[in-house]
């Protein structure tokens, strides 16, 4: 199948440079402070809603799953490189890190206060998306939220472009699109973010962060 197939060479290609990633992105924090506002909203509306546990999708080594901890948020990671996440495990052995697969979490129905998938769903071909957008409301208790992140596209009329990424294939989309997407699933974006490209960066892409909501209980 296409989407084993692309997972399968996604898993292998990270697990192939999991210790040079590591070190590159594990301090990207310091350096990004939209990125460390957008990740406080968030944690700010999970725990207004119940501060119920939440799940980096996508974790990678572990940095950002740890700063949801340094922002008492009940975090864990998840990711489908086991070489990321023996690293993860290696560099935060109190946190938890398990090896999954976005399209089918091992997580109860409603389980979750927030999901965070930071630039996790750009190896994934476009007709699989909604799959994992899907399992995102699933896994999200009532009232629950998303954030997530991608590169944008920059034509409406091709809302997902494939681009030459370092470690795999992967897509840019046009952040309308995406976010009609979320509705589609039964997610409610409640706001985003985007980043200009920096004259330092690589790739001269916008880098688009969306929040959206799961609607609360007894909610029409």
């Amino acid at each position: 199948m296409v989407e084993h197939n692309a997972l399968s060479a996604t898993r292998e290609a990270y697990d192939a440079v999991a210790l040079t990633y590591a070190q590159l992105f594990r301090d990207s924090l310091h350096d990004s402070p939209l990125d460390r506002a957008i990740l406080g909203a968030f944690a700010e509306l999970v725990s207004a809603s119940g501060g119920d546990q939440v799940a980096d999708l996508g974790c990678g080594p572990g940095h950002i799953t740890a700063y949801l901890h340094e922002l008492s948020l009940p975090a864990f990671g998840v990711d489908a490189s086991p070489a990321m996440i023996e690293l993860a495990r290696q560099a935060y052995p109190g946190l938890r890190f398990d090896v999954g697969s976005m399209s089918a979490l091992n997580i109860a129905d409603g389980a979750l206060g927030g999901v965070l998938a930071r630039w996790s769903v750009i190896h994934t071909p476009p007709q699989e998306l909604p799959l994992i957008l899907a399992e995102f409301h699933r896994v999200l208790a009532p009232g629950g939220h998303l954030l997530i992140g991608f590169s944008a596209s920059d034509d409406p009329s091709h809302p997902a472009q494939v681009f030459d990424h370092t470690v795999a294939p992967a897509y840019r989309w046009w952040p309308d699109h995406l976010a009609a997407m979320l509705r589609t699933c039964g997610l409610t974006e409640v706001g985003r973010m985007v980043r200009e490209p920096r004259p330092t960066d690589r790739r001269q892409f916008q880098e688009v962060q969306l929040l959206a909501r799961k609607a609360p209980a007894g909610a029409a």
